[in-house]
């Protein structure tokens, strides 16, 4: 259902991001499109992500073509595609590539239950996020953040099963999820890793401390790192720290 015109429904609630509209530097609004066959995983998702500064959830789909329709209409920057099939016969698979090949532009991000193994047919379709619908709301704002801005963020158990197929592993081996750091972020847990505190690494990169301080926090809110410690830890078990 499109909830700009839904009966009974109120329209999307739209956050104002900071700055007066169109002003210099202030951040591009997050449009938003949930697509799934459950009307509760919508409506789930909408109350999540529609109060969120900078987010707006402009419309819902509950099958495929209903959400090709509604991404032509509205453009959105980011589709939330649920693989549970809906009122159609196509998958959420098919939807990302439908949704792909329409707009390029338009990042899917994929949520899919945990014994759903459609992980490497939904990257090979396009998407840039795989999340399993137990994510908790933080990950998932974080999830359509990422990919909005054409980062891949898969969550930790995908990224396991990446990480495994890449290196040849079992995934009960793999080394932690870190597939989900933009290059820049990779570097510094490099660095991270090999020992160097953030002053050391903002001189070796000529960096502000305070790029590296908000590089490091990302880092370990992506990797799921408690401290530096542990960050250094699993960045080791991943094959970082090499070089230092």
């Amino acid at each position: 259902m499109d909830r700009a015109t839904g009966v009974g429904r109120p329209p999307p609630r739209r956050m104002q991001v900071a700055g007066p509209p169109g002003a210099a530097g202030a951040p591009a609004e997050v449009t938003v499109v949930i697509a799934g066959g459950d009307p509760v995983f919508r409506m789930g998702l909408a109350a999540l992500l529609g109060p969120l500064p900078g987010l707006s959830v402009v419309a819902e789909a509950a099958s495929v073509a209903e959400a090709v329709a509604l991404v032509e209409r509205h453009g959105p920057r980011v589709v939330v595609m649920d693989l549970r099939p809906g009122s159609g016969t196509e998958s959420g698979i098919d939807g990302t590539r439908r949704l792909r090949h329409l707009r390029p532009g338009t990042a899917v991000l994929v949520m899919a239950g945990e014994d759903d193994d459609s992980l490497f047919a939904c990257l090979r379709a396009g998407a840039l996020g795989y999340l399993l619908r137990s994510a908790s709301g933080t990950e998932v704002e974080r999830a359509v953040r990422a990919v909005a801005n054409g980062e891949l963020l898969l969550g930790p158990g995908p990224a396991e099963r990446v990480f495994a197929r890449v290196v040849g592993l079992p995934a009960c081996s793999a080394g932690p999820p870190l597939l989900g750091l933009t290059p820049r972020e990779h570097e510094v847990l490099d660095l991270v890793a090999c020992g160097l505190d953030n002053r050391a690494i903002a001189l070796k990169l000529s960096l502000s401390q305070k790029t590296v301080r908000n590089h490091v926090s990302n880092i370990f809110m992506k990797i799921g790192a408690a401290g530096r410690p542990e960050a250094i830890v699993r960045a080791r078990e991943a094959g970082l720290g090499r070089t230092g």
